[in-house]
């Protein structure tokens, strides 16, 4: 086999286990199971409705290390429909400490009417993936659902 071809056959084996290698190292340890958790989102107990359809979700988060940008996104629905509404993301930082967060949108069309709802909060990382960095994907460092009440603002 001339040099050439064999350092290119080389090459190309060690771009392919590159992606594979941190996994293995990156296995973290069983933790306690009376362990503080190290990432988490909150939802307060009332969200707020303005008049105008305007919904206001708050609460608290937590994250740790991060290699892309970082967002607490939060989504609101009613029983009896399958919609679900966006309500705005705000940006993270994720150093391991406890934030407070608040997002605000106007769903629009909107079925929302005050009372009882369900929120989704989410702390999503968009990671690069691939060798060379590629499209990022979604990194869920905590997600929750909770009932709550769509209250007047």
């Amino acid at each position: 086999m001339p040099l050439r071809t064999a350092l290119a056959t080389a090459a190309g084996t060690a771009l392919l286990l590159l992606p594979a290698a941190p996994l293995a190292s990156a296995a973290p340890a069983a933790a306690p199971q009376n362990a503080p958790k190290k990432e988490s989102v909150s939802v307060d107990k009332k969200v707020r409705m303005a008049a105008d359809g305007t919904v206001t979700v708050s609460g608290t988060y937590r994250c740790t290390d991060s290699a892309g940008p970082v967002f607490v996104s939060a989504s609101v629905g009613q029983k009896g429909s399958t919609t679900r509404y966006a309500i705005g993301g705000t940006l993270a930082v994720c150093d391991g400490k406890k934030h407070r967060w608040t997002n605000t949108g106007k769903p629009s069309p909107s079925t929302l009417t005050y009372g009882k709802a369900d929120i989704e909060a989410a702390v999503v990382e968009l990671r690069p993936a691939g060798v060379l960095g590629g499209l990022p994907l979604p990194h869920f460092h905590a997600v929750l659902k909770k009932s709550t009440t769509l209250a007047k603002s």
